[in-house]
């Protein structure tokens, strides 16, 4: 299955499980620049599942929209584990959803640090109850990171949803 394929597959997925248990999602994308939220709206029907999507690419715009604090982005960096914790529980508090996702992370081909390389990608999914953090090492050119992460994301949101009562 092409990534595109995969990643609408797994669109499909979420968006019926949001519809059946009545939840609003939440999208904070930073090196994936709206892929998510793009694959989920491509869904007829979405916006009774999908509430909004931030696209926060600049430090500055991760404070402002999402309130993730600055202090929390110098100590850790953008691309951490903490700030996309903040950044997903940021979604939630400035908008009506009641789960997120967020995703930071270096899709390259620059950018990369001895301590966050191309293709580190920290991700964030809260549910108001739980927030749960991981971070990947993805491999492949950037369309490939950016795609990679968008469908990990997906993925760990769908057991989330379906775990929840």
């Amino acid at each position: 299955m092409a990534a595109t394929q995969r990643l609408g597959h797994l669109s499909v997925l979420v968006s019926n499980v949001l519809r059946e248990r009545a939840l609003m999602l939440a999208t904070a994308e930073s090196c994936t620049g709206g892929m998510v939220a793009s694959a989920l709206t491509d869904i007829s029907g979405s916006s009774t599942w999908f509430e909004r999507g931030f696209v926060t690419y600049s430090n500055d715009a991760k404070t402002q929209m999402l309130g993730v604090p600055e202090n929390l982005i110098r100590k850790h960096g953008a691309v951490s584990e903490e700030v996309a914790r903040a950044m997903a529980e940021g979604a939630l508090l400035n908008s009506r959803a009641h789960v997120a996702l967020s995703i930071t992370g270096v899709a390259g081909p620059g950018g990369g640090t001895p301590d966050k390389p191309v293709g580190m990608v920290c991700f964030g999914w809260t549910n108001r109850i739980e927030t749960r953090t991981t971070t990947l090492k993805l491999k492949g050119d950037r369309n490939q990171v950016r795609t990679q992460a968008a469908e990990f994301a997906l993925q760990e949101l769908l057991e989330l949803v379906r775990s929840e009562g």
